[in-house]
């Protein structure tokens, strides 16, 4: 199927972890003509791939992706960065007359795409980020929350540094990231994946088994071998964040898989929550569902 008819037409993918999108997102490729950019705010970074989830060369079956490691995890890499490059990546595709797929469970970045967000290049205010490092995640959270709830509902709010950033843009500014446009209903389809959540819960536990056997851990001890900080580490949240603190003999290994299990589970029903809102997203709940779904959308205007 060619993809000169609808050129600016895109696929959204997205939902909670674990639901398998990234498999999805091949599937309808292969099936499309079509090559896929990650929204995912870890696996923009080199050398974090089990902890992050990233796809990796065999799964990707042959299909071009974009947005995987094209940053450094000592540097501080921006939704703003994120968004410029993966307009690159959609323009590249579309000039290859393919489909371009979004897919991920970064909110923030698939929305700065799909709805192109207008977001500041606000430079560091160090002054206010003295003031704001004395607060507590709970603290800096609660001030988020009050003056950019939507910012809020899409972030982890133990993420010191993230929550820094995001207040120093609203602070600086003095206003939240404002939508340019919403993206045209007939332009972009939006596709959720959903499990139910007791089954859900069952795909965390088995993935997290399966990273911790396949050496999650020794991708941690790597990474802090190439320079990273116990606090840069913590910032990548979650399985990074769960490791180093084990590694610092903070908590043991069966306490650790339990914490960290729990915080991917409280991880999967933020990005619910922040999903839910937008009554644009289909639900489905297997691969043939996606796809009369994405025939049907690539169908439409097709013979204008």
């Amino acid at each position: 199927m060619s993809n000169e008819v609808y050129p600016q037409k895109i696929i959204v993918i997205c939902g909670q972890t674990a639901t398998g999108k990234s498999d999805l997102a091949v599937f309808l490729a292969k099936k499309f003509r079509g090559e896929i950019v990650s929204a995912d705010s870890r696996q923009v970074y080199r050398g974090l791939n089990l902890g992050s989830g990233k796809i990796t060369k065999k799964e990707m079956l042959d299909v071009p992706h974009y947005l995987l490691d094209v940053a450094s995890p000592k540097r501080r890499f921006s939704a703003a960065q994120y968004k410029n490059l993966a307009q690159a990546a959609i323009k590249k595709i579309r000039a290859k007359n393919k489909l371009p797929i979004i897919c991920g469970g970064t909110a923030f970045y698939i929305y700065s795409l799909a709805d192109n967000f207008n977001l500041p290049p606000v430079k560091p205010n160090f002054k206010l980020r003295a003031r704001l490092e004395k607060k507590s995640p709970d603290q800096l959270f609660a001030m988020l929350k009050k003056i950019d709830p939507r910012r809020a509902s899409a972030i982890d709010p133990k993420n010191p540094r993230r929550l820094i950033r995001a207040l120093e843009i609203v602070m600086t500014t003095g206003q939240v990231i404002p939508t340019l446009k919403k993206a045209p209903t007939n332009n972009v389809l939006f596709l959720g994946l959903k499990k139910e959540p007791a089954k859900l819960a069952q795909r965390i536990k088995a993935r997290l088994e399966k990273r911790l056997k396949q050496g999650m851990l020794g991708e941690v001890k790597k990474l802090r071998r190439q320079g990273l900080s116990w606090k840069k580490l913590d910032d990548f949240g979650l399985e990074y964040r769960w490791l180093a603190r084990y590694l610092q003999n903070k908590l043991s290994y069966p306490e650790m898989v339990v914490r960290l299990q729990k915080d991917i589970e409280h991880f999967a029903k933020r990005q619910l929550t922040w999903f839910r809102q937008d009554q644009r997203i289909i639900w489905i709940e297997n691969y043939s569902q996606a796809a009369k779904k994405v025939r049907a959308f690539l169908s439409k205007d097709a013979d204008r």
